[in-house]
């Protein structure tokens, strides 16, 4: 019998392609290519089904957890999703807890999955509330906490998948790779693997600017820094203000045909920055999911 691949299968190989408009007088003339690494193309549309399947399978591995198991997770979004997608696929009870601030489809795609949602007040906290609250759960003995925020095994997947693959798909050109930061697994995990390639790569993170509020885009307290976050391996940080991530949001739908997140549009303004410094260069950028689970925010209105 033919042996096919399961939903779980097809989690990584995404699409990476090239902008065409928006560079302009950036792009081609002085030798600059800007690349889209496409994670809304994922099973679960966005680049956390790659940790969220690590975490899983290497848990398992290790035998702390089992099939029938309940995880807990505290998301934003993307991550909750992909973790109730892989916990549907391998059996587990997935109880995920989100600020009550954000996207209805995103509370909808995480039921969908058949996951139990736990929605706290934006106003008293935010993730930090949300985080604190599942950790408070699992010492309580409802269930186990995976931690993307401290869990190896979610910049271990980008270490194994997602860096290697930007290197094979661009023959190794890649000269900076930038990308958004939140629980930032994306960031340590991709930027290790390619200066283990070439140590002369720049590493390039979106951080918000103060007052953006952008999902997927965070600057932690000093005591909710995640443990998997290495400062003095990203070369550059650029600081993205909220109208302009909405804006070039827009833009990449409208003059691109991709239609993503906002933190995706964030993360298209810092490599545009280091597009106007440099020449001859090959910039890959992070667009972590898509923009149909936004539409209720009226992002593209």
């Amino acid at each position: 019998m033919k042996n096919y691949p399961t939903i779980e299968d097809t989690v990584g190989q995404t699409p990476l392609v090239r902008l065409q408009r928006i560079p302009g007088e950036f792009g081609q003339a002085r030798g600059n290519v800007l690349l889209a690494k496409l994670e809304g193309n994922n099973p679960a549309g966005s680049v956390k089904d790659r940790a969220a399947s690590s975490m899983i399978q290497e848990a398992e591995r290790r035998g702390d957890i089992k099939p029938g198991d309940t995880l807990i997770e505290a998301t934003s979004g993307n991550t909750g999703i992909a973790l109730a997608m892989i916990a549907a696929v391998r059996g587990y009870k997935m109880i995920l807890i989100m600020p009550d601030n954000l996207s209805l489809e995103r509370r909808a795609s995480m039921t969908a999955y058949g996951a139990k949602l736990i929605l706290t007040p934006a106003d008293q906290g935010g993730m930090e509330y949300a985080r604190d609250l599942a950790l408070k759960m699992q010492a309580e003995g409802q269930g186990k906490v995976l931690d993307q925020f401290a869990n190896k095994d979610n910049p271990a997947a980008h270490v194994h998948s997602t860096g290697p693959e930007i290197w094979q798909q661009t023959d190794g050109q890649v000269t900076h790779f930038v990308s958004a930061m939140g629980t930032t697994g994306t960031i340590m995990g991709v930027g290790n693997y390619l200066r283990s390639q070439n140590s002369g790569i720049v590493v390039v993170g979106a951080q918000p600017a103060p007052g953006a509020q952008i999902a997927g885009i965070r600057k932690w307290p000093e005591e909710y820094l995640p443990k998997i976050y290495d400062p003095s391996k990203v070369d550059m940080f650029e600081e993205i203000g909220q109208q302009e991530a909405e804006i070039m949001t827009r833009r990449m739908a409208a003059e691109e045909g991709i239609c993503a997140g906002i933190s995706s549009g964030g993360a298209l303004v810092a490599a545009m920055r280091v597009a106007q410094r440099v020449e001859n260069a090959t910039i890959v950028f992070i667009v972590c999911d898509r923009g149909d689970r936004y539409l209720s925010t009226g992002i593209f209105n």
